[in-house]
């Protein structure tokens, strides 16, 4: 029980029908909501949902002064006072089999002449709507029910009186023998009357205990004596929690009930979970004249519960850790796709962001640094998305093109390689290094309570680094630092990469420039080219166009592939195009199969390990008068050239194909021929390479050269009449679904 002088038992001077009215709800509610001694775990199937009725009898004059309003319902209507014999016939109190009980047999007749009652099993058939709400037995004589009384004892009233419960119990089912049955009954009956009755006198110094019932001596180890006169603050003991006492003692300061659970002692210093209710009793003149306490042993259902909770942390625990781990693996998973899936520095710097936020950050801040310590670039995501995209803009702003300022955290991290962690982060703190952003409302939308720094590593060192920032004062925990350093090696070795790449990437570019030839301006031609490369390769290869004026006035065009789709074959594409030009004018009007011959020639006497396809034509142009033009083709093994006429058709210029160039069997094979037509003037030359048309097809992923090349003469001849040579490139160029192979359009107009 609590402490204090305003906590304990007494004796009240006069009894009256208030008083005894508190008593009961008292006990009434007490024995609803506890359960004693080792019976606690029990106590629920005992009681169940069943209502609890309890009495008080004046064994003075041999009545039931007050009932509650369980009990009040099972006489029905009856008037109280009434005579014990009259509220028994009322409540239809019988044996266990149905029987009438004898007027000395009865249970309040007994409780009546001051005998206790430890526990006898009776029906009460009560009215017609309590046994249609039966929960105990579903029998039409009654619920099962346990009778326990005893006498409130000499010198706790001037009143004589006896306090009588009705207890509800479950009868067990499945069993024929009724001895075992009304044993059952007695067993579960006895778990629930191990509860505990005081009374304390508030009116005496101390507020003592003037009386205890039997069950107070069982449960707490004191005896009559030696509890009596004493306040019942001698159950506390060194862990009693001070602040259940105090409400004790408030909520009784107050004229109120307290109800609390607080750890006592027995005599041998073991200590109990007891359940205190406590309710305060008046007179007829509201003067305060006894407190009416009830208790109960509830320590193995605060044990029980305990472990259950404990259990149930724990289970809740290993299922966050193991969710957590398994959304760590899955960002992780995620975080190698990503990471591997481009070499375009801006995309997989915002792939990396997105992986970021919202799981580990409410926002992050990417930053490029270069060899002198500027920040070349910031990419920013916040988990508002655009709604906050100015403020990230403006806070971006105040870094671009400087060095990190010196007190940030995020400079710590770049110069050490270290993570680091700031926390409980407020406008004051973060002034130092928020270049001014806590003056406006910047960083205040934006959301910053901690913040975590990490360097971005490369192979030479630390190219970069990264802030998350949560808004939540304390918002990373250790697995979050955990997982933000790992992703932020993979992340900072696929970006090293990726500046690697773009880095050669644009090496080659200049290079693939400066071998492929601005288109010359003729007279009479217009002409347009592209070229791409390999997407697995570094922005270079060996397909190759040209245009160059010719001796006598011709024009030449040459398209061709070497072998290859790297630096390497770059080179030697390079080296062929020197080669073709060269022979190009060793004579004065080089026929095409002429000039391809020399080059396969010298390619063997040079010795240059070069294979590769090209189609060489000679374009002459119109007479005085005449507006046909008369253009050769010789082809080494190359995809035909294809003409469009002014009225649109298109066709292939023509069929016929020679030995590669470069596989030196040249002396072995016939010579090599050229093809000549006249071609009217308007009309269009495509020269191409095979990776324009060894396209998938609608049947799957295989590459049909034939399906590839009709599909090109379908998108030209569908092109209008007038499309000039830019137009069609573009066209035709629509065709890649899938860049496996470098590839070169020429489109020429003969006008």
């Amino acid at each position: 029980m609590a402490n204090g002088d305003d906590v304990g038992s007494g004796v009240p001077n006069v009894v009256d029908t208030k008083m005894q009215e508190s008593v009961v709800d008292d006990a009434s509610q007490a024995l609803a909501g506890v359960g004693g001694g080792a019976g606690v775990t029990a106590l629920p199937r005992v009681l169940g949902d069943s209502p609890i009725a309890v009495l008080l009898v004046d064994r003075t004059h041999g009545q039931v002064t007050y009932a509650n309003t369980a009990a009040q319902e099972l006489a029905g209507d009856v008037g109280l006072p009434v005579p014990v014999v009259d509220w028994t016939a009322a409540a239809g109190v019988t044996d266990v089999d149905g029987s009438p009980l004898t007027e000395t047999s009865a249970p309040l007749s007994r409780v009546a002449a001051g005998h206790p009652v430890a526990g006898e099993p009776v029906r009460i058939r009560g009215t017609a709507g309590v046994a249609d709400t039966d929960r105990g037995t579903a029998d039409s004589r009654g619920p099962v029910v346990w009778a326990t009384g005893f006498p409130l004892g000499e010198g706790a009233h001037e009143e004589q009186l006896s306090l009588l419960v009705f207890l509800p119990v479950e009868q067990p089912t499945g069993a024929d023998d009724p001895e075992a049955v009304l044993q059952s009954l007695r067993e579960r009956a006895v778990l629930a009357t191990d509860i505990c009755f005081t009374i304390s006198d508030p009116r005496q110094e101390g507020n003592p205990l003037v009386w205890v019932n039997p069950s107070f001596t069982k449960v707490t180890g004191y005896s009559f004596e030696d509890s009596i006169g004493r306040n019942c603050k001698f159950l506390q003991g060194p862990a009693t929690d001070p602040a259940a006492v105090q409400q004790i003692v408030d909520d009784l300061s107050a004229g109120r009930s307290a109800a609390v659970t607080l750890l006592n002692y027995r005599p041998d210093g073991t200590a109990f979970w007891n359940h205190v209710s406590i309710s305060p009793v008046y007179d007829g003149a509201g003067e305060l004249v006894s407190f009416v306490g009830v208790q109960s042993d509830v320590t193995t259902r605060i044990l029980a519960d305990a472990e259950r909770d404990a259990a149930h942390e724990a289970e809740r625990t290993a299922r966050r850790h193991a969710e957590e781990a398994r959304a760590r693996m899955a960002l992780m998973a995620e975080a190698t796709t990503e990471l591997v899936g481009s070499l375009d520095t801006t995309e997989l710097e915002h792939r990396l962001a997105r992986l970021l936020v919202p799981r580990l950050a409410d926002w992050v801040s990417i930053w490029q640094v270069d060899e002198d310590g500027l920040i070349t670039s910031a990419t920013s995501l916040h988990r508002d998305g655009d709604a906050v995209r100015p403020q990230l803009t403006a806070m971006e702003a105040e870094y671009l093109g400087r060095p990190f300022p010196r007190a940030a955290p995020v400079r710590e991290a770049f110069l050490t390689g270290r993570p680091v962690l700031r926390e409980d982060l407020d406008d004051r703190t973060i002034e130092p290094y928020a270049r001014g952003l806590t003056d406006g409302d910047v960083l205040t939308q934006l959301g910053v309570g901690s913040l975590l720094a990490l360097p971005l590593p490369s192979r030479r060192g630390t190219w970069g680094a990264i802030t998350l920032v949560r808004e939540a004062a304390h918002g990373f925990s250790v697995e979050d630092l955990d997982v933000a350093q790992d992703l932020c090696r993979r992340a900072g070795q696929a970006l090293d990469n990726a500046r690697l790449y773009s880095r050669e990437a644009s090496v080659a570019e200049t290079l693939q420039h400066a071998l492929l030839p601005e288109l010359p301006d003729l007279p009479r031609i217009t002409a347009a080219a592209r070229y791409t490369a390999a997407s697995a390769a570094a922005a270079v290869g060996g397909d190759f166009y040209d245009l160059l004026p010719l001796p006598g006035g011709t024009t030449g065009i040459v398209i061709g592939d070497v072998a290859g789709h790297d630096i390497t074959a770059a080179t030697a594409m390079g080296q062929l195009r020197g080669l073709i030009r060269s022979a190009c004018w060793d004579t004065d009007e080089p026929a095409p199969d002429i000039v391809l011959a020399r080059v396969d020639r010298l390619l063997q006497v040079l010795g240059l390990p070069i294979i590769a396809t090209a189609a060489l034509m000679r374009a002459t142009p119109p007479a005085d008068g005449d507006d046909t033009w008369t253009v050769e083709c010789a082809n080494a093994g190359h995809p035909p050239v294809l003409l469009r006429t002014p009225d649109g058709a298109v066709e292939v210029f023509c069929d016929d194909h020679d030995l590669l160039l470069g596989t030196g069997m040249a002396d072995l094979l016939p010579p090599r021929s050229s093809t000549s037509r006249p071609v009217p003037a308007g009309s269009q030359l495509m020269l191409y390479t095979d990776g324009l048309i060894e396209q998938p097809g609608a049947e799957g992923p295989g590459r049909d050269i034939d399906a590839g090349l009709g599909a090109l003469r379908q998108r030209w001849a569908s092109l209008p009449a007038g499309a000039d040579p830019r137009t069609v490139c573009d066209a035709v160029h629509d065709l890649v679904v899938l860049s496996s192979d470098d590839l070169a359009v020429l489109t020429l107009q003969l006008d």
